[in-house]
């Protein structure tokens, strides 16, 4: 199953909204003799690329999956249906798919046919990798990303991030369907919400604009990705709801601290990224404000301040001085 979850991985920046699987078969004598996993949304399942790779001696093999075999009619036929076909014997999954198309009636149908079927082996680890998946589907709500950077002081103001932590952020940026910034962020920063530090599909971007001052010559409206903009109804549980509707999964929220703190409020998030750089963090050379002498005796006044959570005790990561904090509900 480790194998079947390396695999899925595979996935990763191509698959969204649909899951990360991957799937391999093993004979008799316990060696892996096919390995398949979904590559693309739309394309062939994960079971049926370890089929194509399998050949037609399949029938004493033991078929493991990270997630279960679906049992409906998508953009593709259903794999449970397949692996019935091809007199597999004994199939071992991960962990029950959350879809209410399948929720069970993959599994169901295959013990029907008389297949052994083992359930829920890592299915914490299986459960972790598809987390944006199952919480669309369990929540009807996309994953919740925050992310901010900040100084030792508290102040969001300045450079802060390195060119090893910015590949970072893009990675994260890449993992997610949305990415979402408040008006005053678009206005200040006028930014694109692209990846551009690592590599993957460009977010969808998301914003509000009750007063609608976002100018349409702003660097969110360019061609590189869609972008959502919420107007009457600015509410984050509204804005959830209506991701989830387009079956959007996950988002990323990059936004300054009014935006931050109204969703760490709402209790509507599943993780936190923060990271904290030098108290003496300045602003660009052009900015205006305290001197750079300042800047580094740390007298510089805070300005615009971090959104205050209890992070964990030490950082997972230190780079070039800054430390990096991730929460987890």
């Amino acid at each position: 199953m480790r194998r079947c979850l390396e695999l899925a991985q595979l996935g990763e920046y191509d698959v969204a909204p649909n899951p990360m699987v991957g799937a391999i078969l093993v004979n008799d004598k316990g060696k892996i003799i096919a390995e398949g996993y979904h590559h693309i949304y739309g394309g062939p399942h994960a079971e049926v690329n370890c089929f194509r790779e399998a050949g037609d001696a399949v029938g004493d093999c033991t078929l493991y999956v990270s997630l279960e075999p679906c049992s409906h009619y998508g953009k593709t036929p259903p794999c449970a249906d397949l692996i019935i076909s091809k007199g597999v014997k004994r199939v071992v999954v991960g962990m029950q798919d959350p879809n209410p198309l399948v929720a069970g009636q993959g599994i169901e149908k295959l013990r029907k046919a008389g297949i052994e079927v083992k359930v829920g082996v890592l299915e914490a680890e299986c459960r972790e990798l598809n987390k944006r998946f199952i919480c669309l589907h369990e929540k009807k709500r996309p994953y919740v990303v925050l992310k901010w950077a900040q100084t030792a002081n508290g102040s969001m103001e300045g450079e802060i991030s390195n060119a090893q932590t910015k590949q970072i952020v893009h990675k994260i940026r890449s993992e997610n369907m949305a990415i979402m910034v408040g008006t005053n962020t678009v206005l200040t920063d006028n930014p694109k919400l692209t990846v551009t530090h690592w590599t993957g599909r460009n977010p969808i971007r998301v914003t509000v604009d009750r007063h609608n001052v976002i100018p349409a010559d702003a660097n969110i409206f360019n061609d590189a990705a869609e972008t959502i903009i919420y107007r009457e109804r600015t509410d984050w549980p509204y804005i959830l709801s209506d991701l989830a509707s387009r079956g959007i999964h996950s988002i990323m929220v990059e936004g300054g601290p009014t935006l931050l703190e109204h969703i760490l409020a709402s209790d509507l998030w599943d993780e936190v990224h923060v990271e904290i750089g030098p108290a003496e963090a300045c602003r660009t050379a052009d900015a205006v404000g305290p001197s750079q002498s300042d800047c580094k005796t740390g007298r510089r006044p805070v300005r615009v301040r971090a959104p205050k959570v209890e992070l964990p005790s030490e950082p997972y990561a230190v780079i070039d001085c800054n430390k990096l904090y991730l929460l987890k509900r």
